[in-house]
């Protein structure tokens, strides 16, 4: 996307930079541009998705319908799927237990079954600790119930869409210095793995969605 022209922030993007583009459709998120759908529209055909990652598949049809691309959307679906057949027989015997964690400014969120990535480890056949095995999207949690975070294996993922002149690593090293999370088994172990909020959670795509697949296989390999 080298040549693709920047209309500012996702989350507040230049309505003056996209109408210089003169776009024949818009396509966007009811989630993070929802409150200005009548100016986009005003501009070009608008179509939001109600949410971004947790029905990425309905969204993949739904642009794919948008821009009259229907057999192109259900081909990629069709490839996904075949992707998650071979990851289901390579996990079958594995029986392992996969944490999500996400470092926040001031707290951390365990993510659940509904969420982009629980999605995704659940269709390949891990399973999840008892701590986030129910079904919703993520549960925030304090510094004290780090041991929550506990599992086989733990992939963790760090927030740095909040504008508070703080980096990843600064986020996540109150968190990563912690006594609790020290004496994690997972991380006694060497099984707790940084991976990208981008991917894992924040894009909420196919292109996400099978980076995410990348490193399941990176870390999960027997």
């Amino acid at each position: 996307m080298t040549d693709v022209p920047i209309v500012g922030d996702e989350l507040q993007p230049s309505l003056e930079q996209i109408a210089a583009l003169q776009p024949d459709l818009i396509i966007g998120s009811q989630v993070r541009q929802g409150q200005i759908y009548d100016q986009l529209s005003a501009i070009a055909p608008t179509v939001f998705s109600e949410t971004i990652g947790e029905p990425w598949q309905d969204n993949l049809r739904l642009y794919g319908k948008a821009l009259n691309r229907e057999a192109e959307a259900e081909k990629l679906l069709a490839d996904w799927n075949a992707r998650v057949a071979d990851l289901l027989q390579q996990f079958a015997d594995r029986n392992l237990q996969v944490s999500l964690v996400r470092f926040l400014p001031g707290n951390a969120r365990l993510y659940l079954k509904d969420s982009f990535p629980g999605q995704i480890v659940q269709e390949v056949g891990l399973q999840r600790p008892p701590t986030q095995s129910e079904a919703g999207f993520a549960q925030e949690v304090s510094l004290e119930q780090i041991p929550q975070m506990n599992g086989d294996v733990l992939f963790y993922f760090t927030d740095v869409s909040y504008d508070g002149g703080q980096s990843a690593s600064d986020i996540a090293r109150s968190w990563l210095n912690h006594p609790l999370w020290q004496q994690l088994d997972v991380v006694q172990q060497g099984k707790a793995y940084p991976v990208s909020d981008v991917v894992w959670t924040t894009a909420g795509g196919i292109q996400a969605a099978h980076l995410l697949l990348d490193d399941l296989e990176k870390h999960l390999a027997d």
